[in-house]
């Protein structure tokens, strides 16, 4: 063993291509032995000017391109913008058409988490656990292609609704699909949280205070993770989540809110559970009516600026929109919750172990896409 004295510091990257990374994200690390010294975030690897391309495209059309700022929760970001572009126009969409909007959104929440939780699993080298969570995923998939047409990116919602009402039969698969995962829940503590091994080397280990994601902007279960209960869908509800507080947080009271990797991933296993019971609730109260208003193809909303949040599977998710009056906006803002968790990184990887650096990267269950938009 080489005395800590003599120990030469070096440098290295994860990213944006090797295994350890969790997307085209690289972070220069400099070490001292296995101890990280510092480790500096370089985006840009995924920069695809979509906040500029919008100036150029219709109102109605941008639908699409915001499947493309999270990819594996899309039905989030449609959702903000429709909210946003509806709030300029005054427009409301139906009742039909909010609570369809409501289940595509927990069904893609329970995809997201899913997906986290099985990238967390095979940074750790517990690969079978991983690929059952994998394996899983593909229920909320088929729900969605049943839906749309279409597994990755949606472009289902709609400004003034959804772009096609529901399948036939897609209440009852769904509603099979939740009986399948449920008991599923259990399976993956019993296999993950159960080994020592694999809880050994998340407890403790890249712990968030509550100051801390406070002073950055943090949100969303890496947020709720450190006792901070910020859930948009409670405190200013939209889409009707106003008759479903009670549903939210309840799978995860006795969560332990340590901040730390431990406290991530369990705090998204308890949010899959709270958006199976909002699911469940959902679909018996599903309504007939209309799933979309009538709007021209050369849509127009009013000269004007607007905002509009939502709780996506990674935290807060806004879209801000600036209108001249014309039929593409002026000015398309996007704030994401994956580029708070950024900034993050050198403070949670200085002094970490390098074994660790996956683990606390994957914890936070940052979407590239998302920062490089």
């Amino acid at each position: 063993m080489i005395p800590a004295s003599t120990a030469q510091e070096f440098q290295l990257n994860s990213g944006p291509h090797n295994g350890a990374a969790i997307g085209p994200l690289r972070l220069k690390i400099s070490s001292h032995g296995e101890t990280v010294t510092s480790a500096i975030p370089d985006m840009g690897y995924l920069h695809r000017g979509i906040e500029k391309s919008a100036e150029r495209i219709q109102w109605g059309g941008l639908t699409a391109f915001m499947d493309r700022v999270d990819y594996l929760a899309p039905i989030h970001c449609e959702l903000a913008y429709a909210l946003s572009v509806e709030r300029l126009a005054g427009i409301e969409a139906p009742a039909r058409a909010q609570r369809i909007r409501l289940i595509t959104g927990e069904i893609n929440r329970i995809g997201s988490h899913l997906y986290a939780c099985s990238t967390m699993a095979t940074k750790l080298g517990a690969s079978t656990a991983g690929l059952y969570l994998l394996r899983d995923r593909e229920k909320i998939n088929n729900l969605f292609e049943m839906l749309c047409g279409s597994r990755l990116t949606y472009n289902y919602i709609r400004v003034g609704g959804v772009a096609f009402d529901l399948s036939e039969g897609f209440i009852e698969k769904t509603t099979e699909a939740l009986s399948y995962l449920e008991p599923k829940l259990e399976e993956y503590r019993c296999l993950l949280l159960g080994n020592k091994i694999f809880s050994g080397r998340l407890v403790g280990v890249g712990t968030i205070t509550t100051e801390q994601a406070w002073a950055v902007g943090l949100s969303g279960p890496n947020m709720r993770a450190t006792g901070e209960n910020l859930d948009l869908r409670g405190s200013r509800p939209y889409c009707g989540y106003e008759g479903y507080r009670d549903c939210l947080g309840r799978a995860g009271a006795t969560v332990p809110q340590g901040g730390d990797s431990y406290s991530r991933f369990v705090t998204r296993l308890a949010e899959i559970q709270d958006s199976i019971d909002i699911i469940r609730e959902a679909l018996e109260m599903v309504r007939g009516g209309s799933y979309r208003v009538g709007l021209p193809l050369d849509f127009r909303p009013p000269a004007g600026e607007s905002y509009a949040e939502i709780e996506g599977a990674r935290g807060i998710f806004g879209v801000y929109v600036v209108s001249s009056g014309g039929t593409s906006p002026e000015r398309l803002k996007i704030v994401s919750p994956s580029l708070q968790a950024v900034t993050l990184l050198p403070r949670l990887l200085r002094g970490a172990q390098l074994s660790d650096v996956p683990t606390i990267v994957s914890s936070l269950d940052i979407m590239v896409s998302e920062v490089d938009r």
